[in-house]
This record gives structure tokens, C-alpha cells and sequence, in this order.
């Protein structure tokens, strides 16, 4: 079915729970009047509804091909690509001084969404030029920002992380690509690289790849890794392309999902470009501490992947939601003269439901987390900058973690709402299900997350930020509470107790769970570590009831006030159907957590 972009809840979220309004006062917010935001969003959905979703299916069925080292993308990509860097949405967020719009995170990300939800494969290779740009801004030379930034941010060029070694997987202590210097300020790489997003591709004339690499100096372990950037073809001081660069694709991965997304294995110094033995490239940062500087791409991306959990969700929704109107099927439980639309069957509607909660918790978690970026990195006040960093950092795990996982249990259920059609091919919706699973992995696992969200984010600081937010969801328990005057169309919808009984339970478990976390991390890390995963899932439950439950407030307020708009009713059923069918998750999680951590360990490894 055809996809389409929800602005409806992407502007509710952006006004009433992610503070556009606040951001736009921001300094450089002057010039993104409402106006702007809105011919922002709705020329995004119509280039994404038109030019990149209906691609999407087909391309699953005729994804990349390698032949003599050059990929052809899937049929569509090239032009959609084009259209896409000309409209100059490549450069959305970054700096106007080198080609970008300059506008903030918070608008930009539900842009992100709305080309995730059309299609996953394609959207990965903007999302990789983006942190390849971030790299560039944090830590590159004036004249590497002045010759490669302008070309990443117009699209004409684009941008690869490369971590991962056939022997390295997470481990990037295990690193053993090596740069040798050449005298002249640029090294020649030797090695091989895998699973690298659009390592090589036929959408853009030259690919900026971000490499990590040893010096031969350097000492064992993360802190031996550098990191340089490596072009395919040379760049010229005037910004033209020079020499094939002795950097090729030898194969491309048979995947799961995200098929149309060329997924390369690089190698680096094999002798077949224009320029001798090894791969020419420069230094990003310092030596010897280039995995701190990839950590900004990194975190970049996370945050996006996180995103990406929300869109596929999204996609998935409204396929089976579509689904579930169209296909009759069996009588009405409570008795019918002939079969039904699915959508009458009350497990299909609990299905939709979680489906829909889900997703639109995980977006406003996300948004949230997009606002406090804008207030880290514009805000006048130092003190505001950093409370806002430091809570933008401990989002992150959170969102890539949460809502990836999140990703997994919709795209799957929405395979369940569509029977066995879900499990043919031609429905789309396995589509959805197989490009989802990527998601939890790539970016750091799950468990990688966790134990961010665990060791630095929260045992770190003595769960200072942690405890913070948590005094924050109270204050939001409290107004649940309170009686706004009433409307004769509003009276009767003032009462959120339900809510808030079950918000107040998830801050308690929350809560049980940080003291945990700050108490035994050194004590007992194995335990703590073992229960790590479920730590962060019951942090985005509980982060996700909490926005639902602002949610539902500023719609009783609205209700109250005589607005009966159907998108509001719906909401407040939606954020009731979260809190108490989703929301309760965290309890089973925080017993697991206190009680179940250590049964993880009660076997040995030989005992599996």
C-alpha cells in the first residue's frame, strides 16, 4: 500500500510534548517561522510519498548488484537520489556557511522518519553522509571542512563509516587495518573492512569513507586507533576528482533485510587503483584517538537508527491497519449475520493497538530527545546547554535501543494482523518484518546500548540525570491529577487518575531499578550487566508512558475545552491503551532486573 507520512501526530509531537515553539526562539530560529515548519514537512512527505516509497517493495526484489567492482543500485534509486540532494535535504541540519539550511535537529528528524518509512535501504545512505559531515565539522582541519563538507552536504559526494574487520566485530579494540605515513601529510591504508552501508554505489560521482586504522607506532587496544578519511577517487585542491583510489569492493552481502542497501566488503591496499599500492588518505583528529572522534558519528547515527525503528514501525502500522479494513474474514464475536472486516475482531484491535501505542511513544521519545540536541548546541546559557546535553546523552541508548527493539515486535506483529498473507512475499509486510531486524544489530547491539546506558549513564554520574528525569515524570503524575474547567462538550473528561496510577507504578519501577544500578554496578557487575537489556527496556517503557501521559494531559485540556477533534479522542485512547497495556511491562522487567540477574549466570558455558 501506499505509504503516508503522519504529520498529523509528527506536528502534535513537535508542538505539545518536543517544544518546537521553544527551539524556534533559539538563537538562529528567527528565520523558521510556522509557515516554514509546514512547508517543511509537507514538501518532505510529497517527495517521499511520491519519489521514494513507491521504490521500496521493488527493490527488495531487485536489490544492488556487483559486477567488476562497480555496484548498480536498485532500478529507481539514481533518480530518487538526485531529486532528493537537488531539493537539498541532504543538508537539512547542517551549517548554511557550507551549502546547508541550518535548521534544528527537532525539525529536522521528523524528515529522517518520513525517508526511513519510505524506504530503509535508500534512507541509510543519507544517514551515513550526515555523520561522515559531523565528523568533518567536529574534528577536521578548515581545509578539510572548506573542500569536502560543501560536496557531502549538496549530495554530490557521499559518506561510509568503517569500523568492522572480519576478526572485529564490536571489539574494535581488535582493529588491524594499518596506515602508514607518507611523509607529506597523507598515509596509505592497507587492510579489509566489512559491513560497510553503501561502501560503494552508483548514486553520487565520489564516497568520503571514515576509516579506522593503527599507526605503526600505536600502542594495543581503542587507544591505538586513528581515523582517516579516504575518498574513492582523490580530491584535487580546486575540488575537482583526481586518481582511482586504491580503495574497491570486493563482494556485497546477501542479506535478511534492507536489500536494496549495499552492504560491501572493502578493501583497502590491494594494488588496483591509479595511485600504487595502499590506500591514500588523511587524518581526521588526532593520532591515536580516532575512535573518540568516530564516536561522533557513532552517537549521530544511533540516534538516527533510532528513528529508523520508528519509521519502519510506522510503515508497518499502516500497512496492517490498511489490511485490517479491507480483509472480511469470520463472524462477529458477539454474533453477525455474514463474515467481517478483520478490524471488528477485538485480538486484531488489541494488535493494532500495541502497534499504534508503540509507535507513537517511541516517536514522542525520540522528538523529546531531538528538542534537548537544539537546547545542547543553541541555547545562550551554559548551564541550560549542558543539563540538556547530558540528558540528550542519556537518551540516546534509549532510543536506539528501545525503539529498535520496539521496531521488532510491531513489524512482527504487523505480519500476525495480516495471517498468512503476512508470511508471502507479495503483501509487503515480511518486507517490513526482515528490514526491522538490522536495526537492534548495526550501530552497536541492544546489549551494547544497554551497557552504555548502565556504565555511563546512568552508575557513572550516581544516576544523577536518571534521578532528574524522574522528578520530572512526577511533576507530570501531578498535573494528570489536577481538574481543568470543563466545557458542557468536554464534561466528564477532566478524570486521568487512570493514568496517572499507572505512570506513578512505572516511576517506581524506574526508580527501584536506577538505585540498583548505582548500588551494585561495582559490586556485583556481572548481575547488573546480566540485567542490562531489560534495564533499558523498562527505562523506554517508562520513558514512553511518561510522554504519553503529557500526552493525554494537554488532550484533556484541549477536550475540556470544548475540542473534540477525532485525531485528539484518539490520542487520549491511545495514550490510555499505552499505559495500561504496555506500561506494565516495566513491573515484570523490574523483578527480573532485581530478583533474575543473577539465574542468568547460574549456568556454565559447557552446560549450553
Amino acid at each position: 500500500m501506499a505509504f503516508v507520512a503522519p504529520l498529523r501526530d509528527i506536528r502534535f509531537v513537535l508542538n505539545e510534548l518536543a517544544g518546537l515553539d521553544k527551539v524556534r526562539q533559539l538563537p538562529g530560529g528567527d528565520d523558521i517561522a510556522p509557515e516554514i515548519v509546514d512547508a517543511v514537512l509537507e514538501e518532505n512527505a510529497r517527495l517521499l510519498q511520491d519519489a521514494v516509497a513507491p521504490l521500496n517493495h521493488a527493490a527488495d526484489r531487485q536489490p544492488a548488484t556487483l559486477a567488476d567492482g562497480v555496484v548498480t543500485t536498485s532500478p529507481g534509486f539514481k533518480a530518487a537520489f538526485r531529486e532528493f540532494v537537488t531539493g537539498g535535504w541532504q543538508g537539512l541540519s547542517h551549517p548554511t556557511e557550507f551549502g546547508g539550511q541550518g535548521l534544528p535537529k527537532l525539525l529536522a528528524t521528523p524528515c529522517v522518519e518520513n525517508l526511513n518509512a519510505a524506504s530503509l535501504s535508500f534512507g541509510l545512505c543519507p544517514l551515513l553522509t550526515d555523520g561522515a559531515i559531523e565528523v568533518l565539522l567536529t574534528a577536521g582541519t578548515p581545509a578539510q571542512r572548506a573542500l569536502y563538507v560543501p560536496k557531502l552536504v549538496d549530495g554530490t559526494w557521499t559518506g561510509t563509516m568503517n569500523l568492522t574487520e572480519p576478526q572485529a566485530g564490536s571489539d574494535l579494540s581488535q582493529v588491524r587495518t594499518r596506515a602508514v605515513p607518507q611523509g607529506d601529510g597523507t598515509y596509505r591504508l592497507f587492510g579489509q573492512k566489512i559491513y560497510i552501508t553503501y561502501g560503494e554505489h552508483d548514486l553520487a560521482e565520489n564516497i568520503v569513507h571514515m576509516v579506522l586504522a593503527r599507526l605503526p607506532d600505536a600502542p594495543e587496544g581503542v587507544k591505538g586507533i586513528s581515523l582517516f578519511m579516504v575518498p574513492k577517487f582523490l580530491v584535487n585542491d580546486d575540488g575537482s576528482l583526481g586518481a582511482r583510489n586504491d580503495v574497491w569492493c570486493a563482494s556485497l552481502e546477501h542479506k535478511l533485510g534492507i536489500k536494496a542497501s549495499p552492504t560491501a566488503v572493502l578493501l583497502y591496499g590491494d594494488n588496483q587503483g591509479d595511485v600504487g599500492a595502499g590506500a591514500l588518505g588523511t587524518l581526521i583528529g588526532t593520532e591515536h584517538r580516532g575512535l573518540e572522534t568516530m564516536f561522533i558519528m557513532m552517537n549521530a547515527a544511533r540516534f538516527a537508527v533510532g528513528v529508523q525503528g520508528v519509521a519502519i514501525a510506522e510503515r508497518a502500522m499502516q500497512q496492517a491497519v490498511a489490511y485490517a479494513r479491507d480483509r472480511v474474514q469470520s463472524r462477529a464475536v458477539e454474533g453477525s449475520a455474514g463474515p467481517v472486516a478483520i478490524v471488528h475482531h477485538p485480538d486484531v484491535r488489541r494488535n493494532l493497538m500495541t502497534m499504534r501505542a508503540l509507535t507513537q511513544a517511541s516517536r514522542a521519545v525520540a522528538y523529546v530527545a531531538a528538542g534537548a540536541f537544539d537546547f545542547a548546541h543553541r541555547h545562550p546559557d551554559a548551564d541550560v546547554r549542558q543539563k540538556n546535553q547530558a540528558f540528550h546523552e542519556y537518551m540516546v541508548p534509549i532510543v536506539k535501543g528501545f525503539a529498535t527493539e520496539m521496531a521488532n515486535e510491531v513489524t512482527s506483529v504487523g505480519v500476525q494482523v495480516h495471517g498468512g498473507m503476512g508470511f508471502i512475499e507479495e503483501t509487503g509486510a515480511a518486507q517490513h518484518y526482515r528490514d526491522a531486524r538490522i536495526l537492534a544489530i548495526y550501530e552497536g547491539t541492544t546489549a551494547i546500548q544497554a551497557n552504555d546506558l548502565v556504565g555511563r549513564k546512568t552508575a557513572r554520574d550516581q544516576g544523577a540525570v536518571a534521578r532528574g528525569v524522574i522528578a520530572a515524570m512526577r511533576e507530570t503524575h501531578d498535573a494528570l491529577l489536577s481538574t481543568p474547567a470543563t466545557s458542557v462538550a468536554g464534561a466528564g473528561l477532566a478524570d486521568l487518575s487512570d493514568i496517572a496510577h499507572f505512570l506513578a507504578t512505572g516511576i517506581a519501577d524506574l526508580e527501584a531499578c536506577v538505585d540498583y544500578v548505582v548500588a551494585q554496578t561495582k559490586a556485583q557487575p556481572r548481575e547488573v550487566h546480566a540485567g542490562s537489556v531489560p534495564y533499558l527496556m523498562l527505562s523506554g517503557y517508562v520513558h514512553g508512558g511518561w510522554q504519553m501521559a503529557r500526552a493525554a494531559a494537554v488532550c484533556r485540556d484541549r477536550m475540556a475545552a470544548g475540542d473534540l477533534e477525532p485525531f485528539l479522542t484518539g490520542k487520549l485512547a491511545t495514550a490510555r491503551f499505552y499505559c495500561s497495556n504496555i506500561l506494565p511491562r516495566a513491573s515484570a522487567l523490574r523483578t527480573a532486573i532485581l530478583d533474575g540477574s543473577a539465574d542468568v549466570l547460574a549456568l556454565d558455558p559447557d552446560q549450553f
